[in-house]
């Protein structure tokens, strides 16, 4: 009976639903974090009886034949890159971008990475890193003599220094675009990586037609909706317990079958 491996395999489905809502769950609290989704797939069908061919010699057609489908498989699993909420933090290099864009950093490999969480800091030369040390790209570099710093939604940082009245601008900013956003590959630690599906990234200031623009002393949200996610969950959890229903009934279907004297 085919309804076994069916069943498993719907099984194995709700599975993969469920590690995707929990880790949605895990990080409603990530800044930045983009919430995922699981899309699924039916499997290939067997033909009994192909739908389409002959019937008769007097060319008569099935109408609808006899396709049995073998199960589910797992499509996709995307990322919705809706943006978060945007939360106030004081902190003179947090930066939130609002509207579309990523910062770019330079990972110790000398790859670049992009990502959406702009939690900054300084390092001990003065320059403005992630929370792994990775250096924004372009290189900004805050000398030690600042009193002030101020970051407009254009991405110019001007700084005010000890024994100047005007400010001082240090460099400026840049975020990227990706034709496909949903292309990247997440790396980890709010970082993605280019790949040939995302296509390659097309930098621009902030502010730029089809750019957001930055807020300084800001950090953006995770975009999860937690009570989205319950529903989800539950949803997926009753989706599971009828497809192990499924099992257990073929299961006493063939112990009748086996029964039979």
């Amino acid at each position: 009976m085919k309804s076994l491996s069916i069943a498993a395999t719907g099984m194995l489905a709700q599975q993969l639903n469920v590690e995707v809502i929990s880790n949605n769950i895990a990080n409603m609290n990530t800044t930045a974090y983009k919430r995922q989704r699981a899309e699924f797939q039916d499997l290939i069908y067997q033909n009994i009886r192909r739908v389409g061919s002959t019937s008769s010699d007097a060319g008569t057609i099935v109408p609808t034949g006899v396709q049995i489908g073998v199960g589910v498989k797992a499509g996709s699993v995307y990322r919705i890159s809706s943006q978060g909420n945007l939360t106030p933090t004081d902190n003179t290099y947090d930066l939130a971008i609002q509207g579309e864009g990523y910062f770019r950093v330079t990972l110790p490999t000398g790859e670049d990475a992009y990502t959406r969480a702009g939690a900054f800091q300084l390092d001990a030369t003065g320059q403005i890193v992630t929370t792994d040390g990775y250096p924004l790209s372009p290189a900004i570099t805050v000398p030690q003599d600042v009193r002030d710093v101020s970051i407009n939604t254009q991405g110019q940082i001007e700084a005010f220094l000890d024994g100047q009245t005007d400010p001082t601008v240090l460099g400026q900013l840049e975020i990227v675009r990706f034709f496909n956003k949903a292309g990247l590959e997440a790396r980890g630690s709010s970082l993605y990586l280019e790949t040939p599906a995302s296509g390659a990234p097309v930098a621009a200031t902030p502010g730029s037609v089809g750019y957001g623009t930055l807020l300084q002393g800001y950090l953006e949200t995770s975009n999860v909706d937690s009570v989205g996610e319950i529903t989800n969950l539950i949803s997926a959890q009753r989706a599971y317990e009828m497809n192990a229903k499924v099992i257990t009934s073929t299961d006493e279907m063939l112990s009748v079958a086996s029964n039979l004297r």
